[in-house]
Parts: structure tokens; sequence; C-alpha cells
């Protein structure tokens, strides 16, 4: 387990250099190829990193431009663009020391211009304007001084938000108030810089392609062709270019890349691939195949299944009806615990899915207190060990809903539920609840709809569009703090707009989860009432059936030629999606010699850790 304070101290010490990992602890073969393959099916939507909230262009960006700070292999703080740094003694004003010499490249490799101080401001200046919309601009504005303000255009003087370029390599943060966590959020994109005057050329075009940016991080996109191929060459002019190995990642185009991905790293065209549940008996009873087959480790992702408190679905499926019924506690209730989660689980991890089901939003051993686990302080305590389904609370909740419901609400209740036909698991999983909770509850009183819809542009076009009902959406840790598993349910994050919900509002215009989580957010020196009010925010959430905890995400079984103990480790922000450091194999590893590296990996992990203190 991580202890906050810990890790913050480990983020003051001032380290040699950020090589993204020390040796690896390769378990198998470690003969060392040029070029990483892979195939997908979701293509992106942009390449502007300042405004993106999208895993997939998150995985880009964070191998394109790097950031202040980074994590090695063990998740332990590492400088990167930034050299050292230091804290003022009212703990709000941030000094750091840049790097000198980085430069910022074109995607043909052709220096531009050196990284300065100002690239973090005019960054910043960008992802406050709020004509740009950054979907995180509220991760920034939430800590730094007058930046909401200025988001809000209650001020328009940027010279009072608390960034400043103090000299070429020097930048300054002024924090609205002491924020405990604040340098793990410097490698989330937000705190990515970007050159002021290539941005201004560039102006809309910016991120439109692999042309309209700039890079100064390992790799650069020399090929962009959506929905044929992505080409990432190494940076020859990155500053820690010796800590890149892989030369060349080609990323293919393929519809069906879920599907044919496993056959195809078996032809030994692509070097990794997601094993669909349907398929690892197959491979297991096979000798050549299981010995490519690993577990992956599970993630400080979150998933959990949303109801729409404000929903804009067409009016075939019933959207008034669904508001009336979604605001009946006891409805919500009914479906809370008629969710069979270990059959949904079965879709993805046949062999062990309870070592991925989570009855929390936030996960087990991200954060503790004088070492409690955060998910065991307080009345969420309450949850952590206890399966939300329960057929005989669901049939009774369902019951006094439909006496509380009778002549407001039409049934059956139409439960409009999309999904992403790119994931097969996700596919088999939604087919899976449509019949166990028909089954539990009856036809009378639910009809699930299943709507599948393309991988490329689903979260535009469905989470953020409010086109649904009833949604499995997910959630990755910004910072090493509770307060980043509220963040998805604030007002302004298009989840599922919780603070509509009827019969919650308070005097001061707020509703109760709101209020609670603010209450927590403004204790920033006590850290043990911090998480304790965050622990009862939570445990709130979930007891009003505001949403159904469901996973950690992660798990599974894969076939690669990385070395999973070789990568930058770190639950929240880009630093875990970088390729830097890490070597292809000669082969993918099987299980055997993953268990080996994963105990190998945890005990000088625990080492590193404790060193770092």
């Amino acid at each position: 387990m991580k202890r906050v304070m810990a890790l913050m101290l480990a983020l003051l010490m001032v380290l040699a250099g950020c090589t993204g990992g020390g040796q690896p602890t390769t378990a198998g073969p470690a003969e060392v190829t040029q070029e990483y393959r892979t195939v997908y099916s979701g293509e992106i939507t942009t390449l502007n990193y300042l405004i993106t909230a999208s895993t997939n262009e998150f995985a880009l960006a964070a191998n394109f431009v790097d950031s202040l700070i980074d994590y090695d292999r063990y998740g332990v703080a590492q400088p990167c663009l930034a050299t050292e740094w230091k804290l003022s003694d009212d703990g709000l004003v941030w000094t750091l020391k840049l790097r000198e010499g980085v430069k910022w490249v074109t995607h043909e490799g052709k220096e531009y211009a050196e990284l300065t101080a100002q690239d973090f401001v005019d960054a910043m200046k960008y992802v406050l304007d709020s004509k740009n919309e950054s979907q995180t601009a509220n991760i920034a504005y939430s800590v730094i001084k007058n930046a909401e303000k200025f988001y809000n255009a209650e001020i328009t003087d940027f010279e009072q938000v608390g960034i400043k370029a103090k000299d070429k390599y020097t930048l300054e943060y002024t924090l609205e108030k002491p924020t405990p966590y604040f340098l793990s959020m410097l490698t989330y994109v937000c705190f990515f810089p970007v050159n002021g005057k290539f941005l201004s050329e560039a102006g809309d075009k910016f991120g439109t392609d692999n042309a309209n940016i700039l890079y100064n991080g390992a790799y650069i996109m020399e090929t962009y062709e959506p929905q044929t191929r992505r080409v990432l060459a190494a940076n020859e002019n990155y500053w820690d270019k010796e800590n890149i190995y892989i030369k060349k990642i080609t990323q293919t185009y393929n519809k069906e890349a879920a599907t044919l991905a496993p056959e195809l790293v078996l032809r030994g065209e692509i070097d990794y691939a997601e094993l669909p549940s349907s398929i690892i008996d197959e491979w297991m009873k096979d000798e050549t195949k299981k010995d490519k087959l690993r577990p992956q480790r599970t993630s400080f992702y979150t998933y959990f299944y949303c109801f729409n408190f404000d929903p804009k679905f067409p009016a075939e499926f019933e959207p008034d009806n669904w508001k009336t019924a979604v605001n009946n506690l006891n409805f919500r209730k009914s479906l809370f615990h008629a969710l069979d989660r270990k059959a949904a689980m079965l879709t993805s991890e046949p062999y062990d899915p309870e070592k991925r089901i989570l009855n929390t939003i936030t996960p087990k051993n991200f954060v503790d207190l004088d070492g409690t686990d955060y998910t065991r302080i307080g009345k969420l305590a309450d949850f952590t060990n206890t399966d939300s389904f329960n057929s005989k609370l669901a049939l009774e909740f369902k019951e006094k809903a439909l006496a509380e419901l009778k002549g407001k609400a039409k049934f059956p209740v139409k439960v409009l539920m999309p999904y992403n036909t790119g994931m097969t698991e996700w596919t088999n999983r939604a087919q899976v609840i449509e019949q166990q909770m028909e089954n539990l509850l009856g036809t009378d009183y639910i009809d699930i709809i299943l709507d599948p819809k393309p991988p490329t542009g689903f979260l535009k076009d469905v989470r953020r569009a409010a086109n649904y009902a009833f949604l499995e959406c997910n959630w990755g840790p910004d910072y090493a703090d509770p307060e980043t598993y509220t963040d998805p349910f604030a007002p302004d994050n298009n989840y599922s707009w919780p603070h509509l919900a009827e019969g919650y509002r308070e005097a001061n215009g707020k509703n109760t989860y709101e209020n609670m989580v603010n209450a927590a957010k403004a204790e920033v020196l006590d850290m043990a009432r911090r998480y304790t009010l965050f622990a009862e925010a939570e445990a709130f959430f979930i007891d009003q059936a505001f949403v159904i905890p469901y996973a950690a995400g992660g798990g599974g079984y894969v076939a690669s030629r990385l070395n999973p103990f070789e990568s930058q480790y770190s639950p929240f922000g880009l630093s875990s999606e970088r390729y830097k450091g890490q070597k292809v194999m000669e082969k993918p590893m099987n299980s055997e010699q993953y268990t080996e590296g994963l105990a190998i990996w945890e005990k000088e992990r625990a080492e590193a850790l404790k060193a770092a203190k």
C-alpha cells in the first residue's frame, strides 16, 4: 500500500534523472527487437492533448510530450522536465527548475524551439480558456489560484492566475490552498506544456493531425492515417534517448481488432493481444498457445454502472419515464441489488472473477491512512467486503418502487443500455446483464434495451451526450488522493449528473453528496479527517445507489512481448502509458514467468518505496 504522505516526501526528493525505470526484471528471453506492433479498432478524434479526456488519446500524448515529473517502474517519483522543486513554508507556492536543452521537434523530427517555462504558462492559458472546451480544465482550476475565476470569465487578466514563468527555466505555481497531492497531478495532460508560437500559428488546426502538434517526448508520430495506421518513431532529439529501446511502434487499424488480435499474435504479425474470455480455455489447453499467455495486473481504473439523471436519448426509449423511475430510490436500489457482478465478470475473468470485483468506487490499495486502507475507513468499510448482489433485497425494493411509482411511471421501464461493439467482452457482458436482471426483476418491471455503438466516438456520442439510461463507465485516478474518484460525479463532468437527482437538494442549493465532497475538499491539513470525510461521502453515494460499483481495470489475460515489470508504474496520470524504458522480448512472457516476475517486482517495489520515504 502507498501512503500519500510518504509519496509526497518521495516527490520532494531531487533525483538524478528521469530514466523511466531501472534494469528490467525480465522473466523470459530478453532479446531486443526494434519494432512493436499492435492493432486497434477505436480511432482517436484528436491529437490535441490539452483538450482530450480519452484514454486512447492520453496513451499517445504520454509518448509525445513529457511531464514535469515522472515515475519509475516502482512508482517512485523522478525528475523529468523539471529537475528540482521546492514548496514555500505556507504550502501555497511551488517553484520548479526546468531541464535545459530540451527540444521541441516537428513530426519530421526537425528542431523547432527549446522548451521554456513560458510553454507551461501558454498551455495553461489555453486549457483555462473555456472556448477551447478542455475536458481536463477542472483538474487544473481545482487547485491553481484564480484559475476557476479565469475559466468562468470572472476575471480576464491571466496575470492574476497562479502560474508564472519567473525566468526561462523557472516555473512557479501558486495554489488556492495547500494541496498535499499537487505534484502527483503534474503527469496529467492539463499540466503538459505547449509551444505558444506554434499553437498560435496552428490555430484551430492544432492537434488535428500529426503535423499540427510538436513533440518533446520519447516518440514522434511520423505517420498518421486515420482508420489505417499510425507509426511512432523514436525521437532522435530526445533529451533521454539512451533509454528509448523500441525504435518504431506501428499501430494498425482493424475494426475487428479485438477478435483478430490473438490469431495475429500467434502468426507473429503483431506483438500484443488481449485474450477474450471465450478463447482462454482453448489457449490453456494448447501447450503452444499456453506458453504465450499470461495474466495482467489489475489497475487503479475503476468500473461502475451509472444511472443517468439527465436523459437525452431518443423519445422512443421514453426518457421522461426513465427520469421519473430513476429518481425513485427504491427503483435504483432494486437494480443495484439485482446486478450479479460475478456473472458479469465471468465474461472477462472466467478463472478468478473475484480478484477484479469492487464494492467501492475507489479501489483497494490506492491510498491508506496510517496503515488502514482508505476503503476500510468509517462507513465505507461496510461496503468493502459486501456483495451488492442480493436477489431477496432486489425483489423487496422492486415491490416498494412499484407501490411508490404507481400512477407516476409506466412499467416496464425502458432501460437503454449502450455498449461499445469494439470490445467483445463488453458485448457479451451487456447480453449477460440484460438476461440476468430481467430474469430476476421480471420483464413486466424493466425492459433493458441493448444499444450497440461503434467504438469511434463512443464517449462523445453516448456518455457525454447523455444518450443512455444505464451504462458501464470507468474512471482512472489523476492524483494521489481520494478526491480524484469523486471527480466524475461533479456537476461539470459529463458522467451521470447525480447533482440533478431529486430529493437531495440542501439549503445552499447543492445536493447532499456535493456538499459532503466539498467539506472533504476543504480539509487540507488534517489528513485523517480529510480521508474520513471522503469515505463518508463515497459511502453515502453508494448507499443511495447513485452508481453500482463493479470492478477494477486490468486483469484478464494477454499475449504480449513487453515485460510488464519494466514499464513505468503509476496509478494516476500518464506515466504508465509510456513506452520509454521498455524492450520487446523475443517471445511473449508466459504465466509462470509472470508469477515469478511479479513476486520479484513486488519485493523490489516495497524496498524502493521504503527508500524513497
